[in-house]
Order: C-alpha cells, then sequence, then structure tokens
C-alpha cells in the first residue's frame, strides 16, 4: 500500500467506527482528535480495525504514532507494503 493508500484505509475505519465525521477535509499533519471527535475507545477501535483488516499489531506504546494521518501513514507504511487497500462494506 502507498502513503496515500494507508490514509484512505484509516479514513475508511474512521467512518466506519464514527460514520457522521467528515473525513474528506482531514489535514494530514493536525491531531485526529483534534479534528473530528474521537475519544479513547473510538481509538482503540481504529487499532482492532487495523489488525481485523489488515492483521497488524500496534503495541500500546506506539499509538502515539498514529496521531495524525500523516503519523498513520508513516508508522503503517512498512507494516502494510504488501497488503491492498480493503475497503468496508
Amino acid at each position: 500500500m502507498t502513503h496515500e493508500d494507508i490514509v484512505q484505509a484509516v479514513k475508511d475505519i474512521i467512518l466506519t467506527i464514527a460514520p457522521d465525521e467528515e473525513v474528506g477535509g482531514l489535514n494530514l499533519t493536525d491531531p485526529l482528535r483534534e479534528q473530528i471527535e474521537l475519544d479513547s475507545m473510538d481509538f482503540l477501535d481504529i487499532v482492532m480495525e487495523l489488525r481485523k483488516r489488515y492483521g497488524v499489531q500496534v503495541p500500546e506504546d506506539d499509538y502515539k504514532e498514529l496521531a495524525t494521518l500523516q503519523g498513520c501513514a508513516d508508522y503503517l507504511s512498512p507494516l502494510l507494503a504488501d497488503h491492498e487497500l480493503v475497503k468496508s462494506a
């Protein structure tokens, strides 16, 4: 997956968890929690959905790396290099 694919995958996961959120205009470098309403349970759901869809295990110590879309893309890029983008149903 490319960086763009990863950003799209995270946006798709956010829409699965919080379907009323507008993800189209999300800034890559601003913290997600400052741009949309995500509580800690929503964030954990994002991590769990990454594991479910892509088999990616994110250690709790690394959660801070997923604070922004750019951080997600940077952190997940080597882990998802051989994966295809999964779109939610």
